[in-house]
């Protein structure tokens, strides 16, 4: 997804956006905008598999809401890559599930490549317009993956942003987002993702091989006690197991948020954040 940039009082210049390729390799169709770069992959005789580390990551959020209520509310993904969140919301959770797509390409590579479901509300527009629009406390799991065919950092990454992101969470929901924990970026975007939620309402996973971090951050979120947390996880892999969701691993890569050393205060009595997953 590529968004322009509008300085205030500035005109928003037109829209540059990437031409969408396709390309597959071992059983794998993988999703790209215009570069060598893989936005989005689907295993093509297993559509319903998640089959990118980072992806699956993604899905790590399921470990702060409470297993009865998983499948309950609305799901948002803001960009498409290749679908496989929005596949696994709307198929696997059975979730109300909107989609918010800048690219009409991508749309329509989706639909004809990449098992997109019918049931799936696909909005084309820029998801800082569509959060604006949105009714507020009305999404109970927000994915955010928005990356343009260079995919060096996101292209929605600032406070005002996130803050928005937090305004359409329901009490208790989460939002996850990929950012590049190896990136430069990285530390600014997730201490404006704790400026948004709260320090006590962000936590990050290890990086992947490629870099990706996954983020998750909650809205009134209450972490129970690790042994519910451990019993949530081993439900999830008992559900969708088969579907490449290795949540116990998860539970070992989940660190809360602390702030750089610049940004803490002075003195030993610090704010700390609730105990990792």
């Amino acid at each position: 997804m590529a968004r322009a940039a509008n300085p205030a009082g500035a005109t928003r210049q037109p829209l540059l956006l990437p031409e969408v390729t396709l390309s597959e390799e071992a059983g794998v169709r993988y999703l790209h905008l215009g570069t060598i770069w893989i936005q989005g992959g689907m295993r093509i005789k297993a559509p319903q598999v998640v089959e990118i580390d980072y992806v699956q990551r993604m899905l790590a959020s399921l470990l702060w809401l409470p297993t009865e209520t998983l499948g309950q509310g609305q799901a948002v993904q803001l960009g498409l890559g290749a679908g496989a969140l929005t596949r696994f919301t709307a198929r696997q959770l059975h979730m109300a599930t909107t989609a918010v797509e800048i690219n009409p390409q991508v749309i329509a590579v989706n639909a004809a490549w990449f098992h997109l479901p019918d049931s799936v509300e696909v909005v084309r527009g820029d998801a800082a317009d569509w959060l604006q629009q949105a009714v507020h406390s009305s999404v109970r799991l927000l994915q955010v993956d928005l990356y343009d065919h260079e995919a060096a950092a996101p292209v929605l990454d600032g406070v005002d942003f996130y803050r928005a992101c937090r305004a359409v969470l329901e009490e208790g929901g989460v939002m996850s987002v990929n950012l590049f924990g190896r990136h430069a970026s990285f530390r600014e975007s997730i201490d404006r993702i704790a400026a948004a939620f709260g320090t006590d309402q962000v936590w990050s996973l290890r990086p992947t091989r490629e870099g990706n971090t996954v983020v998750v951050a909650g809205r009134g979120v209450v972490v129970p006690a690790r042994e519910e947390l451990a019993a949530r996880a081993n439900e999830i892999e008992r559900r969708f197991g088969a579907l490449k969701l290795p949540a116990r691993k998860w539970l070992r890569m989940v660190r809360p948020y602390t702030a750089s050393a610049d940004e803490r205060p002075s003195g030993p009595s610090g704010p700390s954040g609730p105990p990792a997953p």
